[in-house]
């Protein structure tokens, strides 16, 4: 009786639910009835209004039997879903999804690891669907809070560990698919969303043993590894995230990655924070790339107080990250990223010179503080020098400019970089910084014209460098010079200062001198000139500086040189030969016999690019003549340990130096203009002397006025102070007094104008105004200080001197005046 009550009342159920129920069999283990399925299967797509009734009422079957923990009947239920969500494809489906993902959120609240990873399945199959319309009410933050956390699942058991969080990184996968596609449904990418995927992706990924560390893009991992390892599962997810990143929501999905960097400490090693950075530029379309610059800039100001490997490490992932968007468009972030880094090399610098400052205390601690900053300024001239290197040439040009107005030059407000805090000591290690950047941002580069590569806006400022007193620094302001210099890749050619016995070996390539480069000749000749034999007579020059020092005049010579400028070199060698041997700057015999080793070294090379048989005759018989007699006014014996030095060199013959009249013959002969060789050079005088604290090449007069002592009457002191009249200011003008060295030098004064460039007479006449006008202000402040100390010590009985003086000064002035004329 009661079996017939139950076919009865079953017979009175509605007919989807009898399909439903015919599905499930009496024991689970026989699982899912296909003919009946195939019944429930056409009733829903025949009747396609029924389905979210059919949703309704397997998702109430289900929800009883996971709390009954049936899990054979979950299972039959979880496969129907399944398969009534493939076969229907309308839009009566959208009810019944509802009740699917309800179903899918009771399993993965389940405790059991199997239905979780059930749940999952059911999910990920439901993502790979496309419906024909979006549906905007439904939200899947559920689905992200409880997929993210079963990727970080601590189960004891490894295996269902490792189970448990693909199964989420699947799940996330499918949450991504299922919603990134509809520009109007973005909920996925609101920070709350990307704050639990991206760093559940991360810490799965942070499994990898071995991380790819190589300059291309990461190898994708085969499909088998994607199912087996979390890690490759997690990384093949977070390409496809950042792929579908727009512009809107770039920051949103990068962000995450520095917080979970940083709450996890991984900046220092900083292995898996480059591996990460990688990935991100090479899954992100390349337009965006700036962004991610941006937001790396933006951490790297935030962490600025951190330790110098934290931000070592944040400049190497900007290094990686600039090298690979330089390959493409960078946008507008060129700029930021130089004024960043320049900004963070300062402050690092200043850090290194605080704690030097300290003392002797900790020196340990100190000295360890002080490696650390080291590898902060490596790492930021590294990633300036990349950087720069890969721009195009008239970006280069930019940044060449913007780094040379941030170098500090003593006694100029030029520069824009805030040194108050460094001293001199931080001073210098930043000058050393940022020439170092500046010289690997020139590594590479080609101008077709000089003027191009050293335009006078540049030139100046980079030249003033080479007169500091710090041959570190005159060394790198060659090597840019090199750099500019060099469009035929002839440096590495020339290195080392030697005698070459065949320049024709060596293959130089030139061109002939376009207009251009004979008019920058002409404008910035001198100025070269001035500072390579300034810096030849520096007391601190290393064997380095000599060899740039030939390098540059080589250089010139290739690359520069037409019959006027090449006359102009050989007046600079001869010149940096008598110095030498005069020796009025009081040079050890060590930086004497080497200016005559560079010598000897440029003009072999220069009668051999020339190519004047009598030049080169004249020039052989010298070196000869050295090898066999005095072998230290050589490159290859004085720059060897243990060469023997001379004592002096004035006792030395002839025919160990090359003679101008010999030079001015030879070359006459082969049609060379060799009146202005006879003329001796002299480099012109500027302030920069004064600028680089370096000695100026004119020594200033000492004039020495005695002051009356305030504790003796006038009376009674005898005073010992000459009598300053015109007589007394002429003589201090004209050192050489006797006649004939007056007539000698009325005779150079006149061949000087008449063979001599405009421009170095220019020059010379400017130096010599300057220098009276220094003389006679010096003169003037003495005397009125011994006047106002005379007028002091006068009784009132006595007149005033005011008037007297006043006339003196105006005497002297008009006598000043006459003599400038």
């Amino acid at each position: 009786m009661p079996t017939r009550v139950c076919c009865c009342c079953s017979a009175l159920r509605p007919r989807y639910k009898r399909l439903v129920d015919n599905i499930f069999p009496e024991d689970p283990k026989d699982g899912l009835v296909k003919a009946d399925m195939e019944k429930l299967t056409f009733y829903a797509v025949s009747a396609p209004e029924k389905l979210d009734r059919i949703g309704a009422y397997l998702a109430e079957r289900l929800s009883r039997d996971v709390v009954r923990h049936r899990s054979g009947y979950v299972l039959i239920a979880m496969e129907a879903l399944d398969q009534l969500l493939m076969a229907c494809h309308s839009q009566s489906i959208k009810p019944f999804v509802e009740s699917f993902l309800h179903m899918v959120a009771k399993l993965l609240e389940s405790g059991e690891p199997k239905l979780q990873v059930l749940g999952t399945n059911s999910f990920v199959k439901f993502a790979n669907i496309e419906e024909d319309t979006p549906s905007y009410h439904r939200r899947y933050d559920f689905f992200v809070s409880r997929f993210s956390a079963m990727c970080h699942s601590c189960h004891s058991d490894p295996e269902i560990r490792t189970e448990i969080r693909i199964a989420g990184i699947r799940g996330i996968q499918g949450v991504v698919r299922k919603t990134v596609n509809d520009e109007l449904r973005a909920t996925i990418w609101e920070p709350q969303h990307m704050d639990k995927i991206v760093p559940s992706l991360l810490f799965n990924m942070q499994k990898i043993e071995e991380v790819d560390s190589r300059l291309g893009p990461p190898s994708s991992p085969s499909a088998a590894d994607k199912e087996e390892n979390p890690a490759v599962l997690a990384e093949s997810c977070f390409r496809e995230l950042l792929g579908r990143a727009t512009f809107g929501n770039m920051n949103n999905a990068v962000r995450p990655v520095f917080a979970h960097l940083d709450h996890h400490k991984l900046w220092d090693p900083n292995e898996f924070a480059v591996h990460c950075f990688k990935i991100i530029m090479y899954s992100i379309q390349a337009q965006y790339s700036h962004h991610v610059i941006q937001e790396i800039l933006g951490h790297l100001d935030a962490r600025r107080k951190d330790s110098p490997r934290v931000r070592a490490g944040i400049i190497q992932v900007l290094l990686e990250a600039v090298a690979i968007a330089a390959k493409g468009s960078i946008g507008p972030t060129v700029l930021e990223v130089f004024n960043t880094l320049l900004k963070h090399l300062r402050l690092s610098v200043e850090l290194e010179a605080n704690d030097s400052q300290k003392g002797s205390v900790g020196s340990v601690t100190l000295s360890s503080k002080d490696n650390d900053e080291k590898i902060v300024q490596n790492a930021v001239i590294q990633t300036i020098g990349f950087f720069g290197s890969n721009l195009p040439d008239y970006q280069r040009s930019e940044i060449m400019m913007f780094i040379m107005g941030k170098v500090p030059v003593f006694g100029t407000s030029t520069h824009t970089l805030d040194i108050s805090q460094l001293g001199d000591l931080g001073t210098r290690r930043i000058q050393i910084m940022l020439l170092r950047s500046l010289l690997m941002v020139t590594s590479g580069y080609k101008a077709k014209t000089i003027v191009t590569a050293l335009p006078g806006s540049f030139l100046d400022p980079l030249l003033s460098p080479s007169l500091m007193e710090d041959y570190e620094l005159r060394q790198l302001v060659l090597e840019v010079m090199h750099n500019l210099m060099d469009r035929h890749d002839n440096r590495a050619k020339l290195r080392g200062i030697r005698i070459i016995p065949d320049v024709a070996d060596l293959k130089i390539k030139r061109e002939k001198i376009c207009r251009q480069d004979t008019s920058f000749m002409k404008k910035n000749g001198q100025q070269l000139y001035r500072h390579i034999y300034l810096g030849c007579k520096e007391e601190d020059n290393v064997q380095k500086n000599y060899e740039l020092l030939y390098t540059s005049l080589a250089l010139i010579t290739i690359e520069l040189a037409n019959e006027e400028v090449v006359i102009d070199l050989i007046r600079l060698a001869i010149a940096l030969q008598d110095s030498a041997i005069i020796n009025e700057d009081n040079l050890s015999m060590f930086h004497r016999c080497g200016i005559m080793a560079l010598v000897a070294a440029y003009l072999n090379f220069v009668s051999q690019m020339i190519a004047v048989p009598a030049f080169c005759q004249h020039v052989s018989k010298v070196i000869e003549t050295r090898t066999m007699e005095a072998p230290y006014f050589l490159p290859e014996h004085i720059f060897r340990d243990k060469c023997m030095l001379p004592k002096s060199l004035e006792k030395h013959d002839k025919n160990l130096y090359f003679l101008t009249n010999k030079i001015a013959e030879s070359l006459g002969g082969s049609g060379y203009s060799v009146e202005r060789l006879t003329v001796p050079y002299v480099p012109q005088v500027t302030d920069e002397d004064r600028l680089s604290r370096r000695k100026s090449i004119v020594d200033t007069v000492s004039i020495q006025v005695d002051i009356l002592s305030n504790s003796v009457p006038s009376d009674d002191v005898v005073s010992n102070t000459e009598e300053i009249t015109f007589e007394a200011l002429k003589k201090a003008i004209d050192t050489n007094g006797m006649e004939e060295q007056e007539k000698e030098k009325r005779r150079l004064v006149i061949e000087k104008f008449q063979k001599a460039p405009f421009e170095e007479i220019a020059a010379q006449c400017e130096s010599k105004a300057n220098l009276l006008h220094d003389r006679l202000a010096q003169i003037l402040e003495l005397t009125i200080r011994q006047r106002r100390e005379s007028v002091l010590y006068k009784t009132e009985a006595e007149p005033c001197y005011t008037q007297p003086m006043a006339w003196e000064q105006r005497r002297i002035k008009e006598k000043y005046k006459a003599v400038v004329k």
